[in-house]
């Protein structure tokens, strides 16, 4: 189910696969052989289960490898461990219908996320196995989640109940998502952005935290290939064809004095394309530039996710990145449907890490906005002609925009099985929501006294009553990395109301109408609270209510979550947790991060 076209990625080869690991009693002379069966077919249900609904960002379905027997003792825990590491096993999936041995048979690997779980049928106490190894984790400072279906179920039935099921998933995608970044890198294209924090890159949260290690080049880098040619020029010219045919240019919004020639204006074009290919290339590579004689270049970075810093020392001289960030941030371009390439821009690295999360957590592309403004019901009444918010926005409006750099899959002409607009993964998307896609955006020349050096900004409009999951990570001093996430929906506006709204900022700008769910408690008592109590000014969407596997996956990693609107039902993470708290979960959930340390601070 991969690309098979012709963008350089890096998601291929050996991937991290999930492992599978049956544990059963150990005792022989008929305890054993009557459950070795029961337990390895077990083990496979789980396998398939997870192959068939959880997917590498390429599209391919995840591999799952089971334990060449079941484990019931240190030895053959010993021999799946060593398995593991042939297999490049990257998390790992504990399964047992029986009691076992609990330290003897648990998974030792600090690093590897890692869940049980436990059958509940009362044959045989797979439940007292379950919170018998839980505790050994809990004791030994190895976290772990405990999966246990609510419902008792007969030995032979081989039925996987709903919960327990959703259990296994999310399990899998966060524990994939946490494997698929290990040693991967983020690459920082320039420096700090007009003095943004989140653009002050800081190695100890992608080293300690996300096992990942940053990259650093300087932006002269681009301009130095642009001038000397080192792309590949066939793809430019297939590039510019594509763009010229598919990218109309909309209205300039420039003043007379200001506009800028249709000669100047061609000439960024091509040279938004050619940042395109180069930023790119820099992160993952591209073995066209060995055939060039660049075989230094043709390495890349490495790079998951990266950040172009932008403005000001390039904006002031060259065009802006908004073309760049929109087209890598889409899942698809003149090579067609692919793997969205992740760039935060103004270099913000925290906004960049959120995206990361999100792709990997959904494979689908995600919108970076400013967290601009909070539209008030009274304000937009009073700014359009008494017009009254309702539905979802009646308690207001949070208005996500920033300079063009939101992916085209923002737009939310993709659909889902109901018709809802939502973002898909590439390999689900139709030619003709790609052409949807395409012509609900248009691109303006930049505002000239933002972007002294040009560029091309684009301009949407992201369809309402879209599910989605408004994020971002912060850096706190003395605490570390913490998430905030924001369940809502995306909001459409009457054409003239959006009109006067929108050009209050800047109409060269993609629009997302957002309204968080309100709970009646802490920051989410009102929309306004939600925007007052944002920790930056950068936020990322991610289509669908997803906050759950963001909260898994940051406990996977310690980054505690500070607000939230989650509900309790739906907010997995390792059974330790308990132990820190039961009545008030986001204490417990500080303590417990605070206590484990990051997943990597021990290495």
């Amino acid at each position: 189910m991969s690309t098979g076209n012709s963008s350089p990625t890096l998601w291929k080869g050996d991937l991290p696969k999930i492992g599978i690991r049956p544990t059963i009693d150990g005792r022989l002379g008929g305890v054993r052989e009557s459950l070795e069966d029961q337990t390895m077919n077990l083990a496979k249900t789980v396998a398939d289960l997870i192959t068939a609904n959880v997917h590498y960002p390429n599209g391919d379905p995840v591999e799952c490898v089971i334990a060449e027997s079941c484990i019931g003792g240190v030895a053959e825990a010993a021999a799946c461990d060593d398995f593991f590491r042939r297999e490049n096993v990257g998390v790992s999936l504990t399964v047992t219908p029986c009691w076992c041995y609990g330290s003897e048979t648990m998974d030792m690997d600090p690093l590897r996320p890692k869940a049980v779980f436990g059958f509940n049928g009362t044959e045989r106490p797979g439940a007292v196995y379950l919170a018998a190894v839980l505790a050994g984790h809990t004791q030994k400072g190895i976290p772990a989640f405990g999966i246990y279906g609510r419902d008792v179920q007969s030995a032979g039935d081989t039925n996987m109940p709903a919960d327990v099921t959703a259990k296994i998933l999310d399990f899998a995608r966060c524990g994939l998502a946490a494997a698929l970044m290990k040693g991967k890198a983020y690459l920082s294209m320039g420096g700090t952005s007009m003095g943004i924090a989140g653009s002050m890159v800081d190695f100890a949260f992608w080293e300690k935290w996300l096992g990942m290690r940053v990259e650093d080049i300087d932006m002269s880098e681009f301009i130095g290939r642009m001038n000397k040619g080192q792309y590949d020029q066939a793809e430019f010219d297939q590039a510019l064809a594509w763009v010229k045919e598919n990218c109309p240019e909309g209205e300039d919004y420039n003043s007379d004095e200001t506009k800028r020639s249709r000669e100047q204006l061609d000439a960024e074009w091509a040279d938004c394309v050619k940042m395109v290919l180069i930023a790119r290339d820099l992160m993952v590579g591209n073995p066209k530039l060995a055939d060039m004689g660049l075989n230094e270049q043709a390495h890349g970075h490495q790079a998951i996710a990266s950040g172009f810093q932008g403005q000001r020392q390039w904006t002031d001289h060259f065009p802006n990145g908004d073309f760049m960030e929109a087209i890598l941030n889409t899942s698809f371009d003149w090579n067609g449907k692919r793997t969205p390439y992740i760039v935060a821009t103004e270099n913000d690295g925290l906004n960049g890490a959120t995206m990361l999360f999100g792709h990997l957590l959904t494979n689908t592309a995600q919108v970076f906005a400013d967290l601009r403004t909070y539209w008030s019901p009274d304000a937009v009444a009073s700014a359009c002609d008494g017009y009254q918010l309702e539905g979802h926005a009646s308690d207001g409006l949070l208005h996500l925009i920033n300079s063009g750099p939101a992916t085209l899959d923002g737009t939310g002409q993709q659909r889902d099985a109901d018709g809802t607009p939502t973002m898909k993964p590439f390999w689900e998307i139709t030619d003709e929501e790609v052409q949807a896609c395409l012509k609900a955006t248009t691109w303006h020349p930049s505002i000239t006294e933002y972007f002294p050096g040009g560029g091309m900004s684009s301009r949407f409009r992201t369809l309402g009553g879209m599910p989605a999951t408004m994020t971002r990570i912060n850096l706190v001093s003395g605490l570390g990395p913490a998430l905030q996430i924001a369940e809502g929906y995306t909001v459409e506006l009457p054409e003239q109301v959006h009109d006067t709204l929108d050009q209050r900022t800047n109409p060269t700008w993609p629009t997302t109408w957002f309204a968080p769910t309100l709970t009646g408690r802490g920051s989410f008592t009102s929309t306004y609270d939600v925007m007052n109590r944002w920790g930056a000014n950068h936020c990322v969407m991610t289509a669908g209510h997803v906050g759950h596997l963001f909260i898994t996956l940051a406990s996977i990693l310690r980054i505690p979550v500070y607000m939230h609107n989650v509900d309790e039902s739906r907010v997995f993470r390792p059974s330790a947790w308990n132990a820190f708290g039961t009545d008030n979960l986001e204490s417990a959930d500080f303590r417990a991060c605070e206590n484990f340390g990051p997943l990597y601070g021990r290495v």
